[in-house]
C-alpha cells in the first residue's frame, strides 16, 4: 500500500481518482499512469473514501468488468479514451 501517495494527494486528485474508478470505460491502468495507484491500491483509496454502502455497490459494478482490467478487455481497445475524443492537455473535461 502506499500511504505516502494517500497523504499527498489534493482534494482535486482525490475526486479526480474516485471519479475515474467509477467510469466503466476508465481501467485501473490509467489510474496508475497518472497516480501511480495501481488496482489493489484504488480499491483501498475507494474503502477509505467512501460510505460503505457506496464502497460495496463500487465493489460489486468493477469486480469482473472487462472494461476495467486489461487481461479481460478485448485486443482492439487499446487506449484509456474514446476515439471521437478530442485531445485536451491536464484532466479538464471537454466539452461537446
Amino acid at each position: 500500500m502506499k500511504k505516502e501517495i494517500f497523504h499527498t494527494l489534493t482534494e482535486r486528485e482525490a475526486d479526480r481518482i474516485i471519479e475515474m474508478a467509477w467510469e466503466d470505460r476508465t481501467p485501473f491502468d490509467a489510474i496508475e499512469m497518472q497516480f501511480g495507484l495501481d488496482e489493489k491500491d484504488v480499491i483501498t483509496f475507494m474503502r477509505r473514501n467512501l460510505k460503505p454502502g457506496s464502497f460495496r455497490r463500487w465493489r460489486k459494478r468493477v469486480q469482473g468488468r472487462a472494461t476495467k482490467h486489461r487481461m479481460l478487455r478485448s485486443g482492439t481497445t487499446d487506449r484509456f479514451r474514446c476515439s471521437r475524443q478530442k485531445h485536451i492537455s491536464g484532466n479538464r473535461i471537454s466539452k461537446r
